[in-house]
């Protein structure tokens, strides 16, 4: 008889929200052999099993964070950190430039990101004087959080040759006052300055893999999409991912979006390749292209149909023409690829969504399942007609947490509360998945579900309650329809036999706990992955 290569007994292991609870689990040859009761699973128990004791606390499919970026998670990690957590006020944010700049030699690159304007004490974005102050020798590019907003200082400006004559490039956004460069950027005017940051070796890509992918094992976290492969290193980083894979330092499956804008895509090799949608295997696999088609809600560069509140009127930031945009979608819908485009204002939503249609039509494929990243302003006639089309929504809820004052701020109550509809996608059976956006926001996924449970904000601002979901829908969005939106959902996000053994244990049971509790005292104790143990929160610690 087979005996278990590990046995987790004695408390609660939620294996589906269609499977239900049991109370112990065996695990052989990096699969889920059998679930039952203690007694059940009991006769599975060898010499050579390890049983783990749960002690009451919850076990659950390895959560799968479908929208992030992992080769920059990692990187960033070793940028300043300009997060309001880190640096609450506009001084803190200067001095830890100012820090950095004391640390390196002259003429060194300082990147920083994590700034929130409407979470600093000003109020405002910083400005390029401020950041020439910090760091007077060294060329500064302070990210927003949300990526798509960049403060630069002077001689950043310098080095990408942008100054004020420089014409502002479509779908992009250079800030002027009185007739002078504020230092902001938006969008695709950030280019040459990323142009001018020396590029990252194949080493610095490998190690921001192994360092952010270690970091997701330690929050519970299996699996992830990488939302834009070849931003940073072009087709370079297909090459690291497969170098991390083979020397042992992938620690998360990974599933690959390619990045397919014009000017930096990196699809054309990739097909060249044989690269497609699909390719690969349960650890590395190409997913979908990408293609950003607006900017961010709380930096005002979301396109929108109705301006944002403000004296300028804007509307945020189209990336695309129709034209342009349907083009590509219909290429890279032809050569096999799934799609997971950027699309968070309902102009930008109502778009993407008419591309799609007309790629489906002319070439039928009813299980394609292009996805809306974000989709955070949908409408309910756009939902009606990506039911119809089988198009899905892969939204961040913690975006809400992190970021839902700022959007009342920017577009008002009446179109802010309302945004990232989560219940409704569930009610209409869109299974939308849900993810971190990391660096964007932090991957730690308590925030995430408690925000899916209470729509609250930071500041306890409710976003909507009629939007709030149960844990049970909370986990399946992030296990089973994390696994649906990679079309994994046959292999992995539940804890049955058959499935691959990628488990996370939490400090309490998140089935009975007050959503407050889980936000700030849960912890991930324990990772599974493959049927081998590759986190112990006890072992860390000791």
């Amino acid at each position: 008889m087979v005996q278990a290569d590990i046995v987790l007994r004695n408390g609660p292991i939620w294996c589906g929200r269609e499977d239900g609870v049991v109370e112990a689990l065996a695990v052989w040859q990096g699969k889920v052999l059998a679930t039952g009761s203690d007694a059940e699973i009991a006769g599975l128990i060898g010499p050579q099993t390890r049983v783990i004791d749960l002690k009451g606390r919850l076990a659950t499919p390895g959560l799968n964070d479908s929208h992030l970026h992992l080769v920059s998670l990692g990187m960033t990690m070793d940028w300043v950190d300009a997060r309001p957590a880190a640096a609450p006020t506009l001084e803190d944010l200067l001095g830890a430039i100012a820090t950095r700049a004391a640390k390196v030699k002259p003429g060194d690159w300082i990147l920083a990101r994590g700034y929130d304007q409407t979470k600093l004490d000003t109020g405002r974005h910083p400005f390029r004087e401020e950041l020439d102050r910090a760091a007077p020798e060294n060329p500064v590019m302070l990210v927003r959080t949300c990526g798509h907003v960049s403060i630069c200082n002077s001689q950043a400006l310098a080095l990408a040759g942008i100054d004020e004559r420089s014409p502002t490039p479509e779908g992009g956004l250079i800030e002027q006052q009185n007739g002078r460069l504020t230092g902001m950027l938006a969008e695709n005017a950030r280019a040459p300055v990323w142009a001018a940051v020396p590029a990252p070796t194949e080493e610095d890509l490998v190690s921001g893999i192994e360092r952010g992918g270690k970091y997701l094992l330690s929050l519970g976290i299996t699996s992830c999409m990488d939302a834009a492969v070849g931003q940073r290193g072009g087709f370079g980083e297909i090459s690291a991912y497969h170098r991390a894979k083979r020397e042992g330092r992938l620690p998360v499956r990974t599933w690959l979006t390619l990045l397919g804008d014009e000017g930096r895509s990196i699809v054309p090799e990739c097909y060249a390749a044989g690269l497609i949608s699909g390719t690969g295997d349960e650890m590395l696999m190409v997913g979908a292209v990408k293609f950003f088609l607006d900017g961010s809600a709380g930096g005002r560069t979301a396109w929108m149909n109705e301006p944002y509140l403000g004296d300028d009127k804007t509307t945020g930031v189209q990336m695309l023409e129709n034209s342009e945009l349907e083009r590509i979608v219909m290429d890279a819908h032809v050569k096999g690829y799934q799609l997971a485009c950027h699309a968070i204002g309902d102009a930008a939503i109502e778009q993407l969504i008419t591309a799609y249609e007309k790629a489906l039509r002319a070439h039928p494929d009813p299980d394609r399942r292009h996805r809306v990243e974000h989709c955070g302003f949908s409408t309910p006639r756009q939902h009606e007609r990506m039911v119809a089309a089988g198009i899905y929504p892969c939204p961040q809820q913690v975006f809400i947490h992190d970021f839902g004052d700022a959007y009342v701020k920017v577009l008002g109550p009446e179109r802010a509360l309302s945004s990232y509809p989560f219940k409704t996608w569930f009610d209409l059976g869109l299974k939308p998945a849900t993810g971190s956006d990391a660096p964007v926001c932090d991957p730690n996924p308590f925030p995430n579900f408690h925000t899916m449970l209470t729509r609250q904000t930071w500041r306890g601002t409710a976003m909507d309650e009629r939007e709030r979901v149960s844990i049970e829908e909370a986990l399946q969005a992030y296990t089973e329809y994390g696994a649906f939106s990679q079309k994994q959902e046959q292999v992995k996000g539940r804890l049955v036999p058959g499935f691959l053994a990628d488990i996370a244990v939490f400090s309490r049971d998140l089935l009975t706990a007050q959503p407050q509790d889980i936000l700030k005292d849960t912890r991930c104790d324990l990772t599974i992955l493959n049927g081998e143990i590759v986190y112990d929160r006890a072992a860390s610690a000791a």
